[in-house]
Formats: structure tokens, sequence, C-alpha cells
């Protein structure tokens, strides 16, 4: 029988099922919910021994933590608020059963439930603050239950059935175009899909608030224009602009009234804006202007000469065993100071000649957070070099054509461009920049891996840069791009940005590091890890040795296509095959090279037979096929498979290698004669036991 007692009558039986606490169980809404229509459903009771007349509720302990949160607010009245309730006996195992079976059974509304729920009670009212606060919610949770009953009806329908879960609906209901809606449900609903996929393919349709074409053309403009904006209601800062045409068109006018702005300032050749951050996919089929540094003027000149005159005045005082710790600190500082001075001299950045900028342009591009800026880098459609006037220093050939490439802009200009020949494809077309960027990097990959199993010869060769750096005056700020590596522990400067296809060498370094003994990292105390790389053995140092000194190569010298000839030497002293290495496929080259240039390579490979199989097919089968046949997996005739596993293109070569080495340079003694020699070929064509042909296999 239901009766009413007074809520100060009332206190929480420890029995009581619920025992989270009252954020967990939200008992703020539950508390709205009483306030707006009292209390609905009685609460089960039972006497309670201490102290006489008072009852412990069982069943029920959220509404009566509510009606408590009501009574702490002055909402009601302890004393005078009836509270209806059953009232039960039975001992503690029997009403515990009880409590637990009631709130076991308690079905919640479902979400679709909900949505037609708030539906009509905003058809009533029409007030959405009204309905939040009655049924104790948030008025975004209620405008996301409505946007939820305006799902499509197929969606809506399969929410309703449980079909769907409410993450999916919520993915669905991220746009309010019900024909986007239906477009992605027809789509994807026998499949299987979450609801970021989901998610991500009507944002497909949509561009983002914060993408940097909505921030350039901002709200106000696109809204003007006719464009509509979703607003997410389930993923704070995700609105969508559902009319991306029109952002993208006032995108592009603004950029391309910029860039006109830009051209006639600077008198280049073009400005091409483009919406990223990044020109190397734009740059493609392009070449980057090589320019050269002004000379040093005749300031410039001098003050570097002070600066090396006060240094070894600095340095024979620093030596001064007599000086105090202060002294030396602050002529240590000065130091510094002109070594930094004399580096900015020294990198003075490269000038744009007049007579060029009718033959360059750049981009104009849009970063991440909206805004336009001009790339700093110069390109053309052909490969320039700049002779200054008088310049005998560059290298020519016999007919006075530049071995570099390109065209030349004053000196003695060359009618035609000459490309070197790791720089072209089979046929003599030039490779991309981008590509020959990323065969660079896979090019000293393998030389990198190679380098690890010779110790001795990265000594040598990291002994050198060091030194020679050091002391020779001239390249003392620009060791990196002299001697190809970053030996003084900085990380090579990689001239392709993204990802770079995966290869053998590149798993092979991985490989090598997770092989080091790298027990003496684990240290805290720099000073710790000091002596605990010293307590090494020569042989850990060694291998560590190799590794650094492998991680410092660099892929190119700078930004022209050119190979680091000190590279080449490393090279032909290791007998790199780099076929053993690295295997042209689709992904890493031929779908980078157009269908004449695999044709020509064909035939070269096979002659006119193989290309004739490959004329008539598309461009992707001729790639796909090409990566079967130079992988060694096609069925060709002996003479065309071995061809084709030998051959790598030029980009990957150790070309040029140097012919000014010593006559026999194992000669070098150290003074017993037979330390330091390293003996050659037996004549058979395999290497001695003490210089093998390094393969992935040997390593």
């Amino acid at each position: 029988m239901i009766q009413t007692i007074k809520l100060n009558k009332l206190r929480l039986s420890p029995i009581n099922v619920r025992t989270a606490p009252d954020e967990q169980l939200q008992i703020e809404p539950m508390a709205a919910s009483i306030e707006a229509k009292g209390v609905l459903q009685n609460l089960l009771v039972t006497p309670a021994k201490k102290p006489r007349g008072t009852f412990e509720v069982f069943d029920g302990g959220r509404r009566w933590r509510a009606l408590r949160l009501l009574a702490e607010r002055g909402t009601i009245s302890e004393t005078d608020f009836d509270v209806p309730v059953m009232v039960l006996t039975g001992d503690d195992a029997e009403l515990s059963e009880t409590s637990t079976a009631t709130n076991f059974h308690q079905l919640k509304m479902t979400p679709a439930e909900e949505c037609r729920a708030f539906q009509h009670f905003i058809g009533t009212t029409g007030d959405i603050d009204a309905v939040a606060k009655r049924f104790g919610v948030t008025r975004r949770f209620v405008e996301g239950r409505l946007r939820l009953a305006s799902l499509a009806e197929p969606i809506f329908e399969a929410l309703s059935k449980g079909a769907i879960t409410l993450d999916i609906a919520k993915a669905y209901a991220s746009t309010e175009n019900q024909e986007k809606q239906l477009l992605v449900w027809n789509s994807y609903q026998s499949s299987h899909v979450t609801a970021d996929t989901i998610r991500r393919v009507i944002a497909n349709e949509t561009l983002k608030a914060s993408d940097p074409i909505a921030v350039l053309v901002g709200e106000a403009r696109y809204r003007d224009a006719g464009g509509k904006i979703d607003g997410d209601l389930f993923t704070d800062g995700n609105d969508r602009w559902v009319d991306p045409e029109i952002a993208h068109r006032l995108a592009g006018e603004i950029m391309e009234a910029e860039a006109a702005r830009i051209g006639q300032e600077t008198g280049l050749a073009w400005i091409r804006p483009i919406a990223s951050n990044y020109a190397h996919n734009a740059a493609h089929g392009l070449y980057r202007a090589i320019l050269q540094q002004p000379p040093l003027t005749d300031e410039q000149a001098a003050r570097l000469a002070e600066i090396e005159e006060r240094r070894s005045v600095i340095e024979a005082e620093m030596q001064d065993e007599e000086l105090d710790d202060e002294a030396f600190k602050l002529l240590d500082q000065e130091d510094d100071r002109l070594i930094a001075e004399a580096e900015a001299i020294e990198n003075r950045a490269p000038v744009l000649p007049e007579e060029m900028k009718a033959h360059v342009g750049a981009f104009l591009l849009l970063t991440p957070q909206g805004e336009m800026r001009l790339d700093s880098q110069y390109y053309s459609e052909q490969e320039l070099v700049i002779d200054e006037p008088g310049d005998e220093d560059h290298d020519d050939g016999e007919d006075g054509e530049s071995t570099r490439g390109g065209a030349r802009i004053g000196g003695n200009a060359s009618s035609e461009p000459k490309y070197r020949p790791e720089a072209v494809a089979p046929g003599g077309k030039p490779l991309s920049a981008r590509l020959y960027d990323e065969l660079a990097v896979q090019r000293r990959d393998i030389l990198a891996s190679c380098i690890l199993a010779q110790p001795a010869l990265a000594l040598d060769y990291a002994l050198f840069v060091m030194v020679d750096a050091r002391t020779n005056s001239a390249s003392r700020y620009l060791s990196s791009v002299k001697y190809g590596t970053t030996i003084r522990a900085s990380a090579p400067q990689d001239p392709a940005s993204g990802d770079i296809p995966g290869s053998r060498a590149r798993d092979y370094l991985a490989e090598a590091k997770d092989g080091l003994d790298a027990a003496w990292t684990e240290h805290e105390c720099e000073v710790a890890r000091f002596e605990a790389f010293r307590a090494l053995d020569d042989d850990t140092k060694a291998n560590w040795l190799a590794y650094i000194v492998a991680m410092s190569l660099e892929a190119k010298p700078g930004w022209s296509n050119e190979q680091i000839k000190l590279h080449n030497r490393l090279a032909s002293i290791l007998e790199i095959d780099v076929a053993s290495w690295w295997r042209p496929t689709s992904e890493n080259f031929f779908d980078r090279v157009n269908k004449g240039s695999i044709l020509t390579l064909l035939t070269e490979i096979g002659g006119p037979a193989l290309t004739v199989r490959h004329t008539s097919l598309k461009k992707t089968e001729i790639s796909e096929s090409c990566q079967k046949l130079f992988a060694g997996e096609a069925i060709v005739e002996p003479e065309v498979k071995e061809a084709a596993l030998a051959w790598v293109p030029n980009a990957m070569r150790f070309l040029d290698a140097a012919t000014e080495a010593p006559a026999d340079p194992t000669e070098a003694d150290d003074g017993e004669g037979e330390a330091n020699e390293v003996e050659p070929s037996d004549g058979e064509g395999e290497p001695s036991a003490d210089h093998e042909t390094l393969e992935p296999a040997d390593a």
C-alpha cells in the first residue's frame, strides 16, 4: 500500500544497491525532474530500529538523494514535503534482493525515444532551455537529440530498432543534409563501418571550419556568398561548411589577387597560388633555381680577417695557466660570439639576380593558420645555373657546355639545357625534383647500411671530416655540403618530405640500431652516461661509431641535383652493389616517370621485342608489369632477366668515382710494415677476406 512519509523521517539504508557517487548517479538531472514533475514513483522503505518513527530507504536512493539536494537548496521543506513510499518488512537479505531486482529491471529510455520525446515537448513549448531545465540536462544535449530526431527516416528507424549504435547515428547526424546522410547510408549500411569512417566520408563532401581555406575566407564572406554551415553538436570545434566549392572559389580569388600583387612587385615570371604549406607536389617537373651567394664585400672580408686574428689572440690568452676562471669565461663567451658572427657572414643568403627573374617563379603558399606566404625557393621549367661575368671556375665539357646541367644565365649561356646523367630517366627526359630527392635519400640509405660493417672506414671518414673542416677555414662553416655528412651530430636534412618508400636498407638500419648495446643510455645524468659509455669494450664503441657515421650521411648537397663525390669514393671502396639492396617498383619509380621513359628502358633491357609487348598497355599496366620484371618474377629470357635484375636508375648509382685517389693506397705504413695493409682482389673477380663486397646477406 502506498503512503506518504515526511522527508525528514527518511534516511538511506546501508543495504541500498546504489552506492556510486552522486555525479555518477546523475542526481542533478533527477532533482530537476522532481522539481518539475514531483516524485512519480514511490520509494521502498522499511522501519528503522532507531530512532523510532523513522524509515530506511532500501530502494529509491537516487530519488532520496535528489530530494535531499532540493531541500538543501531550499526548494522544498524537509519537514513538510510528503514522499510517496511503500513500507516493506523483512531481513536484510530479502530487502537487498528486492532492491536489486527493482533496479535490475528498470528500463532506461532509448536514444530514439528520447529524441521523439524532446521533439514533442519542443513542438509544444518551443523553448529548448525550458525543456532542458525540466529534464535536468544541458541545452546542447537537447539540441543533439533533436538533431538525431531529424535524421533521414531509414537511419532513424535503424536507431529505433537497435540496428545501429548511438555513435553511428551521431556520425550520420554530423550533417543536417539528409541527402548526404542517405548517400552514405546507402553505400555503407550493408558493411561494418565505424563512426569515424562515417564522419570521414561525410567530411569529404564538406569543409571543416578550422581548415586553412575556411580560415582564409572567413565565415562572413562565405555566408554572404550563399554558403551554409552544419554545426556539429556532438564534437566541439567540428562545424562543417557544406558548400566547399564556394569556399574554394573565394579562396582562389583571394590568393590569385595576392599572387598578382606580389608578381607585379617582384617582377618574377610567375607566382602560383596553392592551398598548401608545401610546394613539393606542385613543383613536380620543375627545377629549383640554383642561386649563388653574393661575393664577400670588402667590409665582410676585412671583418673575417679581424675575427681570425682576434680568435688567435683569444686562444693564446686562454692557454695562460694563471688566467682566473672569470677571465677565462669572458674570453670563451667572446670567442663564441665571434664564431657566430663569422658563420653569419659565411652563410649569407643567396640572392636572385635581376636577369634571372624573368625565368623563374615562386609559389604562394597557404599556412595551416590560413595565412598566405611566399615560398623562399624559386623554380623554373628548366634547370638554371648562374655564371658570374668572367667566371672560369665552372666545370665545362669539351664544347663549353656545363656538366652541372641546365641553361646558363649570364656568362656563356648554353642554348640547350644539359643534365647530369643521374638527373635523367631513360630516354633523356629529366627526372622531377621530387623523384630525384626520393632516390637520393634511398641511395644514401644504401651507403649508410654498407658503412655499418666497416667501422674502421667510418672512423677514417669521421676523423677526416672533423679535422679537415676544423683546419680548413674556407669550409669551416659548410662541412655538411662539402663532405656530405653532419658528423657534428645533427641529423641530416633530407630533401624529400612525407613518407619515403620502404627499402631493405632502411629496414637494415633500424635493425642495426636495435642490436646496439644501449644500456649506457639509461642513466639520467650525462656524466653517468659518459662514464658508462667509456666502460664499453672497443668493439661496441666501434659499432656505435659506425652507426652514428652512417646516420649522419646527407642524401645530396643542398638543393642541387648532384651527387657527393666523397660518397662515391666511399661506395667504390665498399664495392656496393646497389641492385642487391634496391629494386625499382611501381611505388618508388615506374609510377613516377612517363610511359616513354619506361618503353625506352624496356628497349635497353630486352630490345624491341620486349617493348612491343608493352606498347599497347596502359601506363598502370606497364608499371605493374615492370615491377614484376625488375624483381625477377616475370617469365622472360635468361639474359633479359639478368639485365633487369642488374638495372637501377643513374640516380641510384654511385657515379663519378674519384679518379685522384693514390695509385696504391694500401702502401700506407704505420711503422710496423703490415698492420694497415688492405689486400686487393685475388684476380678471380672475388674480393679478399679483408675487403668484402658488401651485400645485404653479408651485412
